[in-house]
């Protein structure tokens, strides 16, 4: 058998695939140009060997350097008879090493001061941050505001209004109207989200301000903010700062001296945080609704930073070409946009309703970092940067002015259809062009790629699908890789669940990355540095890398294909992925063949992939600073490090898949895998001796434990209405995996001793569950306590009990309580919900045999009153009657909200907990 460096070798330039090692000289072929522009095949072998025959011939020494070609030999290189490998470069391990880092360095470094350069250019001169910031500390200076408190209804209402005054009087002269109206809407709707469940509201606020011209409006832009918050959180940036950068924005365009060509609604409303009820009650009701053609929602899942554009639509691109063509600091995402709507982020907004309700389309705009302190007391004006505000000023005033005096706004049902791929290259200019359009460049490309991959398999070397064999068993090799690193992965995860180290990762994201980051890199590595020793141990390393460059080429255009085929805008990511490696790779082609993996090749061809993994990068960056705050309030049943090990895990997959290339190109990969494996072992037994702790009470990057505690009393009755039992405690709810177990060091009376057991005969556990959140937070704690006796008590009662003339049975209640109650149904067994007076009659979702209706009022709310109308079963029980109706109240704020057992239990708490508690009342009914 000839050695490996024998003249019967032929070149492997970045065109040829893997061809045998004859034992009989080869004959030289006529040269053929391919299509695509790629180098010539020189010669190839009679017998055509099978590659496995190949890979048993000796290698050359890896000591044993080529020599220079001479004149002569060149020659014979290009006649095909020189040594193939002879000048042809490889990268040494340090090499590739350093480039790589250096460049996943670069390209990290650079998406970080992209996220943290608010404004492009300065601002825009017409927006005035300082008059925003005022209205911002103003709104905020009254403290929490949940509906129904004097602080929501009163005190902030009331400030809205006199601004607005403020700015009608100063524009009186000018060619503009405002028109102001407080509207109090009640009425209810069911919406899919929580697993489903029904709203009623009762007069809760909406302040509607019309900006117009004076010769009047028929089409209007509609924005909206909420000033509401939650019971336990300032709401500075959720939702106070949008509130305020809209008074700001309303003040600049109601003084134009331009008149505009439609108007302009500014919604600020008083019930968002009650599920998006204010909205709705605009929406369906007000009478100027019926004039809006579009709308801009501004929102927060975080505080601070970048607010981002991560939902359009439906359809209607001309309102992304607006955002595109005006927008003086642009950051977009449709990827965002599909990755929100698909459900998995626990997380609804008021465009939500606006599209479901009001069927128009709009933009939804959210302030998304540090999500650690969202809905926390931490969420303070001081957090949010001057430029924040500056930023979100500059760009909803210029979309709004280029809005309103759009054509299209007046006739948008015209330019309704398509969809719209868009996103922003490093937050300096965003990139936008219709879906249709998005399709045909995603096919331009794939064929693009087929073209490149069918020539190789048509060259005369290939012949008998040999190049297509070994494509496929190398993408095998790729896919095994990634399922043996994910599985490896997981495991490291469930371990350090298992030993109780979970979430070590939520004040030090860093050592997630050092961990579980470094199991990744260590095993993907190690799997292809087996393959290529062992089962590619005859074939030359630079065939190897071609070769593997052509299997993520592939791979990503599977993707590709896949995201177009499935309508998917995001389709245009693995386009870039597969666009710029390809135009790279043919670029770059006639070095690699003349000169091998040189450092320049190398530099080169790193080059070439900057562009789609900057963005790439961005958007991963953008993954971990949505998802990882939301493992601290997702709940005690999903185990947070299997989460976030799969994402860094995909994430390292994504990142590595051009990198392969360089994997097979390395003369060793030794030393590297000796480093990652030291790394994952010290930081393995740093995490299991418990060196990370999750939480911070750090004023400058707090991450806090939230836990809900309620001191409620709990009254459940039997069927002829006497009271079977009563019980009073403290209930205690984590909203994360780690539950109690660092607290109870702290609290020691909160232990395993006073854990509780969900009741499925009682509605919803018989425990006063504000949302239906109960499948998400099943590890909960009930302390002994002294009964509550709140100053406005629960009064619930049944008004009237009829039999309809179809058999069901109508119940007719009344209830009187604080301005927050949920409703719990229960049908027994063989009994069914036929009808109700929310909605629109219909019972909907049907929560595993339980319905939940969310209920609040504003101010002076009279008596709720309801009915349902039951379905009995063929035999009803005399002990559990036919259904069982649950009614808790929430006291959130006032004198109601603290007992002394209730702030005797929360001095214990240490600093890093953040605590939201309050008392309630649970009452159960059978009927």
């Amino acid at each position: 058998m000839p050695p490996l460096d024998s003249g019967a070798e032929e070149i492997q330039g970045a065109g040829s695939a893997f061809s045998p090692l004859p034992s009989r000289p080869p004959v030289v072929c006529p040269s053929a140009r391919s299509v695509a522009g790629l180098p010539r095949v020189l010669s190839v072998s009679m017998d055509g060997m099978e590659l496995l025959e190949r890979r048993m011939k000796p290698r050359r020494p890896a000591a044993e350097q080529p020599e220079p070609l001479t004149e002569r030999g060149a020659a014979e290189r290009r006649d095909g008879k020189g040594k193939p490998e002879a000048g042809l470069q490889q990268l040494s391990e340090a090499a590739a090493l350093l480039l790589l880092g250096l460049f996943v360095s670069a390209q990290w470094a650079l998406v970080q001061l992209s996220v943290h350069q608010l404004l492009i250019g300065g601002g825009g001169g017409e927006f005035s941050p300082g008059r925003a910031r005022k209205h911002l500390e103003h709104i905020t200076g009254v403290g929490p505001r949940p509906v129904g408190s004097v602080e929501n209804e009163v005190l902030t209402v009331n400030y809205l209004l006199q601004q607005v005054e403020l700015v009608r009087a100063e524009s009186a002269a000018g060619p503009h109207a405002i028109t102001v109206d407080v509207q109090r809407p009640t009425g209810s709707f069911s919406i899919d989200f929580l697993g489903g469940f029904t709203s009623y509201y009762d007069r809760v606020t909406n302040i509607a301000v019309r900006l117009e011209p004076k010769t009047g409006a028929q089409h209007f832009m509609l924005a909206n903010c909420h000033f509401d918050s939650v019971a336990n959180s300032p709401g500075a940036s959720d939702d106070a700062v949008s509130c305020a950068v809209m008074l700001e924005v309303l003040h600049s365009m109601a003084n134009l001296s331009t008149p505009l060509r439609h108007g302009v609604i500014f919604l600020f409303n008083g019930a968002e945080e009650n599920i998006l009820q204010a909205s709705h009650g605009f929406i369906t009701q007000h009478p100027w609704a019926k004039q809006v053609r579009a709308f801009l929602n501004l929102e927060a899942a975080g505080v601070g930073g970048k607010e981002v554009v991560f939902q359009t639509g439906p359809e209607n691109p001309w309102l992304v070409q607006a955002y595109v063509h005006a927008a003086k600091h642009p950051f977009a995402s449709v990827v965002g946009q599909e990755v929100f709507q698909s459900g998995i982020i626990p997380s609804d907004t008021d465009f939500r309703i606006y599209r479901d309700f009001g069927n128009i389309p709009g933009i939804d705009l959210a302030f998304i970092e540090n999500g650690f302190i969202y809905h926390t007391k931490y969420d303070t004006p001081d957090r949010i940067h001057t430029d924040s505000i500056q930023r979100a000023g500059d760009n909803i005033l210029a979309v709004l002015k280029h809005l309103v005096m759009s054509e299209k706004l007046a006739d948008s049902s015209e330019y309704r259809h398509g969809n719209m791929v868009f996103f922003d290259l490093l937050g300096v200019v965003v990139v936008a062009y219709p879906a249709r359009v998005g399709t045909i460049l995603n096919y331009i490309v794939t064929m693009a790629t087929f073209l490149y991959l069918a020539k190789k398999c048509s060259l005369p070397s290939n012949a008998g699908g040999r190049y297509v064999r070994e494509l496929a068993y190398a993408s095998c090799v790729a896919l095994l890789s990634w399922f043996v690193t994910l599985l490896s992965v997981l495991i490291v995860a469930l371990l350090v669940t298992l030993i109780g180290r979970s979430m070590f990762w939520y004040s030090h994201f860093y050592t997630s990355v050092c961990l579980y980051g470094s199991a990744a890199v260590g095993k993907m590595l190690l799997v292809h540095t087996l393959a290529k020793n062992l089962y590619y141990g005859r074939v030359r390393r630079l065939e190897l890398g071609e070769l593997f460059f052509d299997v993520s080429l592939l791979l990503w255009c599977c993707v590709l294909v896949y995201l177009t085929q499935r309508g998917l805008c995001s389709a245009y990511v693995p386009m870039l992925m597969v666009a710029f490696p390809l135009a790279t790779k043919l670029l770059l082609s006639g070095h690699f063949r003349n000169r091998g993996a040189s450092l320049c090749y190398a530099v080169l061809y790193l080059l070439g992939l900057a562009l789609p993994y900057a963005h790439l990068m961005f958007l991963i960056w953008v993954v971990f600073e949505i998802f990882t705050p939301i493992m601290g309030r997702s709940g005690t049943e999903i185990p947070p490090d299997v989460v976030l090990a799969s994402l860094v895990t995909v994430a390292t997959i994504l990142l590595s898949s051009f990198f392969m290339h360089f994997i097979y190109l390395a003369r060793s990969t030794k030393r590297v895998l000796a480093a990652l494996g030291t790394v994952f072992t010290v930081m393995f037994i740093l995490v299991s001796c418990g060196l990370f702790f999750p939480y911070s009470a750090d004023l400058a990057s707090p991450r806090p434990k939230r836990v809900i505690i309620q001191h409620t009393t709990r009254t459940f009755h039997a069927v002829d209405g006497s009271v079977e039992r009563m019980d009073s405690g403290l209930w205690i709810n984590s909203l994360d995996y780690t539950g109690m177990s660092h607290v109870t060091p702290h609290v020691p009376e909160i232990n395993d001793t006073i854990r509780t057991r969900c009741a499925d005969d009682l509605p919803f556990c018989g425990f006063p569950w504000f949302l239906p959140v109960k499948f998400l937070v099943k590890k909960n704690w009930y302390l002994p306590a002294p009964a509550v006796s709140p100053k406005s008590p629960l009064e619930f009662r049944l008004l009237s009990k009829q039999l309809t003339e179809w058999g069901a049975v109508k119940l007719s209640f009344e209830a009187k309580g604080p301005s927050h109650m949920s409703l719990y149904l229960l049908p027994q067994a063989g009994a069914s919900l036929t009808g109700w007076s929310f909605g629109d009659g219909t019972p909907q979702f049907d929560l595993n045999g339980e319905y939940f209706i969310f209920y609040s009022h504003g101010l002076d709310a009279p008596t709720w009153n309801f009915w349902l109308e039951v379905q009995p079963p063929p035999d009803p029980s005399d002990e559990k009657g036919i259904i069982s109706v649950a009614i808790s109240s929430h006291y959130f704020f006032g004198d109601d909200r603290r007992t002394p057992e209730l702030d005797s239990l929360l001095r214990k708490f240490p600093d890093w907990a953040f605590t939201s508690s309050w008392v309630s009342m649970y009452q159960m009914y059978r009927y």
